[in-house]
């Protein structure tokens, strides 16, 4: 699968970052998960730390689990890259 690049807007509005928060499952991830993974895949930590902020403010749950029963911290973690993104994840947690 290709990777897409992330957005490198300086900053995004508060109506981009609201157009990530929800999002449709096609297996048997949970919608929120699947937000979640969406954005650490579009966004720089800056941005993603936004609308992390914004998720959580909004009510939705960084315990949703994805079709493999895992949580989106437990699948940005395992990445090399997502160091900084989990770390986001955990201080909202």
């Amino acid at each position: 699968m290709p990777v897409k690049e992330k957005n490198t807007a300086e900053k995004w509005s508060d109506e981009h970052l609201r157009s990530f928060l929800n999002a449709e499952s096609f297996d048997d991830s949970e919608p929120d998960y699947i937000a979640v993974i969406h954005a650490y895949r579009h966004m720089l930590p800056d941005t993603f730390a936004d609308f992390i902020s914004l998720f959580v403010a909004e009510g939705h749950s960084l315990s949703a689990t994805g079709a493999s029963g895992d949580t989106a911290l437990q699948t940005i973690e395992s990445h090399q890259q997502g160091k900084e993104y989990a770390e986001i994840i955990r201080q909202h947690a």
